[in-house]
């Protein structure tokens, strides 16, 4: 049987190695190490400044020292006190619900009512106010226009009274011969009695109608032109009693009477004179 020789490939370690050179390297690298240390320190520790230490000495008085205090044992400290106990924290008052007064809502109610009646009472009297000024106003306006219609008819009547006597004294006149704007007083071929003016003012008086009371007794002066006939054709104020009210009394009183009588179927221009307490 041969023996086969192997040969080793030569990218490989052999297998018995040098220890010897790997060691003697590590020894001479770690000397260096510890050599470089030891330098180091030392260098460090020589830069640094050396302390300088002094020491002072004086000299003491010597004093004898007192002697010894017996040692006394302080009293035992007080026990510590007992804690008070806590009394646990009384719980929060419920909230009590508060009951609705009755009384008092009632009165509330009571018066918002009588307010509303007050107000609604307020509002019908100003209505009621409002509607009376109108119809006030209404009445007065009514008022004046009928009363402007009675100046309106009376200043007519008047102008027609005015014309009637007119064409009545020119109609008179005209019988006499005398012109027309004649005042009726020319002389006359005889007077009148002398009761005729008394008659002609008893017929006047009762038509007459005034009822102030006036303590002078004016006196009011109108002249009368009567027609043939005693038919009243002319009346006017000759002197003022100075109230007016009485000599338009007598005026009218005169134009209701209309017709006065004659002095013997004679007529005559009269001043006759009338006083309120006569």
């Amino acid at each position: 049987m041969q023996t086969s020789v192997l040969t080793r490939p030569t990218d490989r370690p052999p297998r018995q190695e040098a220890w010897g050179v790997g060691t003697t390297m590590s020894v001479v690298a770690h000397a260096l190490l510890v050599a470089g240390l030891v330098w180091g320190v030392h260098w460090r520790s020589k830069s640094e400044p050396e302390g300088v230490a002094a020491e002072l000495w004086s000299a003491v008085p010597q004093v004898s020292a007192p002697p010894p205090t017996p040692a006394v044992e302080p009293p035992p400290p007080p026990p510590p006190p007992k804690p008070a106990p806590v009394e646990p924290a009384p719980p929060p008052p419920a909230v009590q619900q508060k009951a609705p007064d009755i009384v008092t809502e009632q009165e509330k109610k009571r018066k918002e009512r009588e307010r509303e009646e007050q107000l609604e009472k307020d509002k019908a009297e100003k209505a009621a106010a409002q509607k009376a000024a109108e119809e006030k106003a209404a009445q007065e306006k009514e008022k004046e226009k009928a009363k402007a219609e009675a100046d309106r008819q009376k200043q007519l009547d008047a102008q027609k009274l005015a014309k009637l006597r007119q064409e009545q004294l020119n109609r008179v006149m005209g019988q006499l011969g005398a012109p027309a704007d004649s005042t009726g007083t020319a002389a006359q071929t005889s007077g009148p009695s002398a009761s005729y003016a008394g008659r002609i003012k008893a017929r006047v008086r009762p038509n007459i109608v005034f009822s102030d009371s006036l303590p002078d007794n004016p006196a009011a002066e109108v002249q009368v032109t009567l027609g043939p006939d005693g038919t009243v054709i002319g009346r006017r104020i000759t002197k003022s009693s100075g109230v007016p009210a009485w000599d338009e009394a007598v005026l009218r009183a005169i134009d209701r009477t209309a017709v006065l009588p004659t002095d013997n179927g004679k007529v005559y221009p009269m001043t006759l004179v009338f006083r309120p307490n006569d």
